[in-house]
């Protein structure tokens, strides 16, 4: 188990918006692996968050098992299973710093598309793009536990109805984060080291879940929606800024 205090001091705040985004912030928990890969490397960073969303996602499944799209479940994990895939065979090649920057790029063009677009509404989805932004979203959430922003730049102009839309997510990441486990026990990225870390860390990211779920449905649809816009603006542009730095300093 990792003992170094400076550590904890990361990963509590990671834990904490780990769960509120599990329990149906859209694209807040994409910060905790990056907040503890100012510590450790990250994909060890995702390896040990990687045991706490899997127990995070068996309440938030429970919680929305009513409330999903089963038409962008089915296209988006198609494309998912290519996106883990490729990702487990990169994943000692690509570039973090490269993967920062890209996922952040496309959030920020996204939201700013969204909010500029002269003809706001609903988008139509397609097969083939709901194949494409599912695999850039495994790989993304393979490699650095990113990959809201590919959902949402699917999933958010169809403007479902807000608990479907969480319901959706929900289903979606949990059987992304199923896939995630063969790459990361053949990456070696499982330890007796990181499974104690995570165990520790389980309390925390179970009552930060459930208040996750009890502000979502306290929410209006209206703030959930601007919520989620700014929320995965913020974050684009954070993993953008670290993704351009890296690269700078490399």
């Amino acid at each position: 188990m990792i003992t170094d205090p400076v550590f904890y001091l990361l990963a509590l705040p990671a834990v904490i918006v780990l769960g509120l985004g599990k329990g149906g912030f859209a694209g807040i928990g994409m910060a905790a692996t990056p907040l503890l890969a100012l510590y450790v490397p990250p994909l060890q960073a995702a390896a040990i968050m990687l045991p706490l969303v899997m127990c995070q996602d068996v309440i938030s499944v429970w919680a929305y098992r009513r409330d999903w799209d089963a038409w962008n479940v089915k296209v988006l994990t198609i494309g998912a299973v290519f996106g883990v895939a490729g990702a487990w065979a990169l994943a000692v090649v690509v570039s973090d710093a490269a993967i920062r920057l890209t996922v952040g790029l496309i959030g920020i063009s996204f939201v700013l598309n969204a909010w500029l677009r002269r003809t706001p509404g609903t988008r139509k989805p397609t097969i083939a793009g709901g194949v494409f932004w599912g695999a850039l979203s495994g790989f993304t959430s393979t490699i650095i536990q990113a990959g809201a922003p590919p959902f949402q730049v699917f999933v958010l102009p169809q403007r479902l109805p807000k608990m479907t839309l969480v319901g959706t997510m929900t289903i979606f990441f949990a059987l992304v984060n199923i896939m995630k486990v063969a790459p990361y026990l053949a990456l070696g990225q499982f330890s007796t080291t990181s499974l104690a870390t995570s165990a520790l860390l389980l309390p925390m990211a179970v009552a930060a879940n459930f208040a996750g779920i009890w502000l979502v449905r306290v929410t209006s649809v209206e703030t959930f929606y601007r919520l989620a816009y700014w929320l995965v603006l913020v974050i684009s542009a954070v993993l953008a800024w670290q993704g351009a730095a890296d690269l700078l300093r490399g």
